[in-house]
């Protein structure tokens, strides 16, 4: 249900209802708390099932952005905001790969600010303040600073982790 309200959300913005794409991504973003919790709530929870949902998550979050960024585009008309909304979005899914990597590769927990500074709610929730104040251009430009910054301060963490794992093997 998240991923198509997703859907609803980039298409809302791709027709021009910034205010209504932006309520959908937020809705978006509740509907997807709330089925992972219930599903642990029913212990319906299974390891296809965490990763079924973290791929349509982000196949909503490229609908949401690539809408958002075309709304942009169109209404707002600001130079560079196809650019712009590429490094959100690519800095959206590299938040999310930075982390499976960073936990399958070296067995490395990110520290909870690296976590949460760039999450997910905290996206949509941008994006839903963005649309409401019809400021597309500057919502994604703060998502792609952010979420490229954490990016980089997620690779350095690794590094000095896997840095210090080494040591302590040798």
């Amino acid at each position: 249900m998240s991923f198509l309200i997703g859907l609803g959300a980039g298409i809302a913005f791709t027709a021009g209802n910034s205010i209504v794409g932006g309520l959908l991504a937020q809705v978006s973003s509740v509907v997807d708390g709330v089925d992972g919790d219930l599903a642990r709530l029913k212990g319906m929870t299974s390891q296809f099932g965490a990763f079924f949902d973290a791929v349509l998550d982000r196949y909503a979050d490229a609908a949401i952005l690539a809408g958002l960024t075309f709304w942009a585009y169109r209404f707002e008309g600001r130079p560079f905001t196809l650019m712009v909304g590429l490094l959100a979005l690519l800095g959206a899914l590299m938040v999310s790969y930075s982390r499976a990597r960073a936990e399958a590769s070296v067995s490395v927990k990110l520290p909870e600010p690296l976590i949460f500074l760039a999450s997910r709610d905290l996206r949509l929730f941008a994006v839903m303040l963005g649309g409401l104040l019809r400021q597309g251009f500057w919502t994604l430009a703060f998502l792609a600073v952010v979420t490229n910054l954490v990016v980089l301060m997620r690779i350095l963490f690794v590094r000095q982790a896997s840095r210090s794992q080494a040591r302590q093997s040798a």
